[in-house]
This record gives structure tokens, C-alpha cells and sequence, in this order.
């Protein structure tokens, strides 16, 4: 068996089984991705940065929420939206944990 699916979505036990093994919370980690990817978008680039790959996407929005900024979304117009994005974010960054046993399970 292979894997299969976006890069940016596949959990690090898939490619490194120090990690630990596949499991139920390899989808939990690519559920956290999408999520992050759906309501972050992708535009986290600024202007110091040589590469695009300078800086992991989620811990671009981490430090962005533990510094209280702006996450630059699209499309908010509210605090309401804004309350739900933060923890849309949330519950992201916590099911991306590096580890599969400190991610939330699906049940």
C-alpha cells in the first residue's frame, strides 16, 4: 500500500514511523490541514522572507494567534465570524499535533 493525497495533508507518520504508526489519527491530522487550508487560505507570505517554504503554514498561524494578530482571513466581516475562525483555528493546530497520541480521536 501506498500513500496518497496532497502533500501539505499527509500526517508525518505516513513518511517516518518514528512518529508512530498509521492509524485513525493520521485522518484526524489531514481533517486539521483542511480545515487550517479552508479558513486561513494560503497567503501567509510576507515580505522578509526569502522562500515560500521559510515557514511551516501552521506555525505561521500559531505564532499569529499567540501574538493576538490578524490572521489575515478572507472574508471576515465580524467579530462572530472572527470568534468562530479562532476556533475553527483552534481545534486545527490540535488535531495537526506532530504526534498521533496527542491529537484528539474521531469518537
Amino acid at each position: 500500500m501506498e500513500a496518497r493525497g496532497s502533500i501539505g495533508f499527509i500526517a508525518p507518520e505516513v513518511f517516518s514511523r518514528t512518529y508512530g504508526g498509521v492509524s485513525h489519527k493520521s485522518d484526524v491530522y489531514s481533517f486539521g490541514m483542511m480545515v487550517l487550508d479552508m479558513v486561513c487560505g494560503r497567503n501567509n507570505l510576507s515580505a522578509n522572507q526569502q522562500e515560500s517554504s521559510d515557514l511551516y503554514f501552521p506555525d505561521w498561524i500559531y505564532d499569529r494567534l499567540e501574538l493576538k494578530e490578524e490572521a489575515s482571513f478572507k472574508g471576515t466581516t465580524n467579530d462572530k465570524e472572527k470568534a468562530l475562525q479562532r476556533k475553527m483555528i483552534l481545534v486545527s493546530l490540535w488535531c495537526i499535533q506532530s504526534y498521533p497520541s496527542n491529537r484528539p480521536s474521531w469518537v
